[in-house]
């Protein structure tokens, strides 16, 4: 069996088949954090899969990379792996794999680039919103309040994260309901959800066409802020951060027949009023430990033939 090849289909078997079988799970909105776990091992075992076969072809294909991949193996693991057998077609993997690594690695570059200059823009919005007074440092207040006639709070990411909330808030938002808004926005800046979204959608805008990337976009964007949620319901109630959630977006026409935006804040209003039982700790220990198999897959597929020669 060549052993890059192998890779190469287990690898695309999992880009298309992964977002089906995860779509049709009910636990994820039940367990959040485990199905942000889960996609992450799903897409870092997608990724490892293309690397390695990448690898072995590259091997196959140039002496002097063979060199360096198998320099430490003894003579009967480079044997094992029957290299010379791969053919002219290894070259060609090889160097479209690679250049689908360079495109991924300028994807998330360019996507971080963005988030910078978004999050440069909006920081100097909020200077001009809100000036500094006299012997401030900027970035020094972790919260921000703005004034501002529609209800709205957000966090703005950084080296200094900084929680923003509208004076319209303030005065929509009833006692625990701001402090639940203020302790979702904190969910995000502790798990640095930030980071999840940009890596999903760097590899979802670099490779359009590949589903399991599409998906782990989406649902990056739904599950944090389910997550979020949950955060915030642990300290002060479901009851409590979904009224919140009512107040701040019932005058931007989410909750209407045909919502123009924010069609996923009725779920999340739907999902804290009829809350469903958690796993047991016990299921969630399981599919945390088989998804972290997921990414051992292609390293097992990778190492057998080698492990097979030596013993």
């Amino acid at each position: 069996m060549l052993v890059s090849l192998a890779l190469l289909l287990l690898g695309a078997l999992a880009a298309v088949l992964a977002p089906g079988l995860m779509a049709r799970a009910r636990w994820p909105e039940r367990e959040p954090v485990v199905a942000l776990w889960v996609w992450q091992c799903v897409v870092a075992g997608v990724l490892l899969s293309f690397g390695l076969s990448m690898t072995f072809s590259a091997a196959a294909a140039w002496q002097a990379v063979r060199g360096h991949v198998f320099a430490p193996a003894p003579h009967a693991v480079v044997e094992a792996y029957a290299l010379g057998a791969y053919g002219p077609w290894s070259a060609v993997i090889a160097v479209l794999l690679a250049l689908a690594g360079v495109w991924s690695a300028a994807m998330l570059v360019r996507e971080i680039h963005r988030a910078g200059v978004r999050r440069r823009m909006r920081r100097n919005e909020l200077l001009v919103r809100s000036p500094l007074m006299p012997g401030e440092e900027p970035g020094s207040g972790r919260l921000v309040v703005l004034e501002g006639e529609r209800p709205d709070a957000w966090w703005l990411p950084g080296s200094a994260p900084q929680l923003v909330v509208t004076t319209a808030a303030l005065g929509r938002l009833k006692g625990r309901q701001l402090n639940a808004v203020l302790a979702h926005e904190q969910g995000h800046a502790q798990a640095r959800h930030d980071w999840l979204l940009h890596c999903s959608d760097a590899l979802a805008t670099g490779f359009p066409q590949v589903p399991v990337f599409a998906a782990f976009r989406d649902e990056m964007h739904r599950l944090v802020e389910l997550a979020a949620d949950d955060v915030a319901s642990r300290r002060f109630g479901r009851l409590t951060i979904a009224l919140a959630l009512v107040e701040l977006n019932e005058d931007r026409g989410v909750f209407g027949p045909a919502p123009s935006s924010g069609a996923h804040v009725p779920l999340r209003v739907n999902r804290l009023l009829a809350p469903v039982e958690r796993l047991t700790a016990g299921r969630r220990l399981r599919l945390t430990a088989a998804a972290a198999l997921v990414p051992a897959v292609p390293l097992l597929v990778a190492f057998v033939p080698g492990l097979r020669a030596l013993g």
